[in-house]
């Protein structure tokens, strides 16, 4: 299809600021709560701090709607920004902060849904990027199986997730047998010598303290001195702490601890949504390293996880190649920056996308080795 879709019978697509008071908040949170695949980081609780804390004026929210009823059929926030290193394009917004690109998206949005939010969100531009997209998700299949656009996935990854039922015991098994489970009891016996060993999971009312030890211990740690921790600036801390507020307010924050007496640390930021869990933040007392703390507290995460009434899968949101937690949650979640282009030229703008991030990729990588080096 090269004609614009906009016309499809029944639907309306407009941009909304996320932020203004105009904004039918009613109609996006029902969209949350039933879009195929979770994304909290897309929900009014997580980001309206971040665009309110960040200054990310320039991001509007994205919604094809039903003309008739008003309800939200699929909607993302879309900013415009460089794709990798010069060719710019709209793009969902996806940040460091929130590694998670899948659009909210209505099981009832059909096709037709699809190719308008496609065409109309890639705007004058006529090149959408999707990044960090889980590939194997329904939200998906359905976005690279419209013809409205040309298609391409870009810069594919896989990082470190862990299933749910057998196979998430399986792969708990796996991580923690042998010589890995001897010295990981090892050494979880010689961190008691420093006081009583405590695993705590701590939800709704106790995640406010919980969050407020997390980020102390994050700050004194090596992205505190970094100046990258939270904490580090007012903006970030107070996007975290109203973030972490709003979805602990519903039930969606879990913050796992370990403790040798009254000493934290470990401690774990995860966010839940219907069975899925995203691990969001950890820290740990580099004093107690030799303790192999993230470790230990990565591990009890899983075994939290598996027992979980209705799991459903965990994401660790981690960068490709971690090597603290890609040996523990065994399971792998591939992404991937879906490039949508419309009009007579798609097919070259989705090779000029795939080229620049390419590219983008290249010079990360040399980056990285130069940094070894030194």
């Amino acid at each position: 299809m090269t004609s614009d879709p906009k016309a499809a019978s029944g639907l309306e697509f407009r941009f909304f600021a996320p932020l203004s008071e105009d904004l039918p908040s009613g109609a996006w949170q029902q969209l949350c709560d039933a879009a195929l695949d979770p994304n909290p980081f897309f929900s009014p609780a997580f980001l309206c701090p971040y665009l309110q804390h960040m200054g990310r004026g320039e991001v509007r929210l994205a919604v094809v709607r039903d003309a008739g009823t008003g309800a939200w059929l699929l909607a993302a926030p879309v900013g415009r920004r460089r794709l990798g290193m010069v060719l710019p394009a709209a793009t969902v917004w996806a940040t460091d902060y929130s590694p998670l690109g899948t659009p909210l998206m209505h099981p009832q949005a059909g096709g037709d849904a699809v190719d308008v939010f496609l065409w109309a969100a890639a705007g004058s531009g006529a090149l959408l990027a999707i990044p960090y997209l889980p590939l194997a998700s329904e939200t998906a299949a359905r976005l690279r199986g419209s013809p409205a656009v040309r298609i391409a996935v870009a810069a594919p990854e896989k990082r470190s997730g862990h299933d749910a039922g057998p196979a998430g015991e399986q792969q708990l098994q796996a991580a923690f047998s042998g010589k890995r489970r001897k010295e990981m009891r090892r050494l979880l016996r010689r961190l008691g010598d420093e006081g009583e060993i405590r695993f705590e999971s701590l939800k709704g009312p106790d995640v406010a303290g919980a969050f407020d030890a997390f980020l102390r211990l994050e700050a004194k740690g090596w992205k505190g001195r970094s100046g990258t921790a939270l904490a580090s600036r007012p903006q970030t801390e107070a996007f975290a702490r109203t973030a972490i507020a709003n979805l602990a307010a519903v039930d969606s924050v879990r913050i796992d601890q370990l403790r040798a007496g009254d000493a934290l640390v470990a401690s774990l930021v995860l966010i839940q949504e219907r069975g899925h869990v995203f691990s969001w933040k950890i820290a740990f007392d580099e004093s107690r390293a030799r303790f192999s703390p993230g470790a230990q507290i990565a591990l009890q995460a899983l075994r939290e996880n598996l027992a979980m009434p209705g799991f459903e899968g965990a994401d660790s949101l981690a960068i490709p190649g971690h090597s603290m937690i890609e040996p523990l949650w065994r399971g792998r979640v591939e992404t991937g920056t879906l490039l949508a282009a419309k009009g007579p030229l798609g097919g070259l703008m989705t090779a000029a996308g795939e080229r620049d991030l390419a590219a983008m990729r290249c010079l990360r990588r040399i980056a990285r080795a130069v940094k070894r080096r030194l």
